[in-house]
C-alpha cells in the first residue's frame, strides 16, 4: 500500500469525475495546505466540455478523456483508461462522482488504490438508487461510504462512513443533497488520512498506519 506522504513529497492523486466535479473542487482546494498530505495530479474524464474538467484546468491540472463509444470494447476502453492514469503514477485513484464501472484491467493496474464514494451505509443500499432505496424501506439513518473498489458493485472495503439523520419530510432530492455534503468532508478528511499515514487493507479491514 502507498506509503505515508511528506511535505516534500505528497501523495499523487488522479480523480475521475464524469459532471460538475463538486468533490474533485473539494480536493483541489484541500490540497492548497501543503499539511493535507496530497496533490491532485490529474483529473480524467469519461466525457467532453464538463465543469469536472473545466476545474481541473482552472487549478493547471493536466486532464485526459475516453468516452466508452470511442471504442470498439469497454475492454478496450478499460484498458485506455487505464493506461492515461498509469502515465500519472498515482497513489490513489479517486472516484469523484465518475459514473461509470471500473473494469477487471483497470482495478489489476491499481490494486487496492481505487477509492470510490455510495451514497448509503455500505453494504446496505447498493447500486444507482441508494438514496432512495434508503427512503423506500423508511430507515431512519441512511448515509454515505468510502470504499476501496472492488469488481462488485459498491462492494469493496469500507474506509470510512458518515451517518446523516432521515427526516420525516425528506424526499431523494433534499435527502441526497444532505448526504452529498457529508459525503465531500468524509471524503476530503479521508484521502487526507490515507496520503498522511498509509494503509493497509486485511480481511476487508482497511487500517490506518
Amino acid at each position: 500500500m502507498p506509503v505515508p506522504a511528506t511535505e516534500s513529497a505528497p501523495a499523487r492523486l488522479v480523480v475521475l469525475v464524469s459532471g460538475a466535479g463538486t468533490n474533485l473542487q473539494a480536493l483541489l482546494d484541500a490540497c492548497q495546505d501543503p499539511a493535507y498530505g496530497a496533490r491532485v495530479v490529474a483529473v480524467g474524464a469519461d466525457r467532453d466540455a464538463i465543469a469536472g474538467l473545466q476545474r481541473a484546468e482552472d487549478a493547471g491540472v493536466p486532464t485526459f478523456v475516453h468516452r466508452v463509444k470511442d471504442y470498439a470494447s469497454r475492454e478496450e476502453w478499460d484498458r485506455a483508461l487505464a493506461a492515461s492514469v498509469a502515465e500519472h503514477e498515482p497513489d490513489l485513484v479517486v472516484s469523484a462522482g465518475f459514473m461509470k464501472l471500473l473494469g477487471p484491467a483497470f482495478l489489476a493496474a491499481f490494486p487496492g488504490r481505487v477509492v470510490n464514494t455510495h451514497p448509503a451505509l455500505s453494504p446496505s443500499f447498493p447500486g444507482m438508487h441508494g438514496p432512495a432505496d434508503a427512503l423506500a424501506h423508511g430507515v431512519k439513518v441512511t448515509g454515505c461510504t468510502l470504499f476501496f473498489v472492488d469488481e462488485g458493485v459498491d462492494t469493496g472495503p469500507i474506509a470510512a462512513q458518515a451517518a446523516v439523520a432521515v427526516e420525516d419530510d425528506d424526499d431523494v432530492e433534499t435527502l441526497h443533497e444532505r448526504i452529498k455534503v457529508a459525503e465531500r468532508q468524509m471524503l476530503v478528511d479521508t484521502v487526507g488520512r490515507l496520503a498522511r499515514s498509509g494503509y493497509t487493507i486485511e480481511d476487508r479491514k482497511v487500517r490506518l498506519g
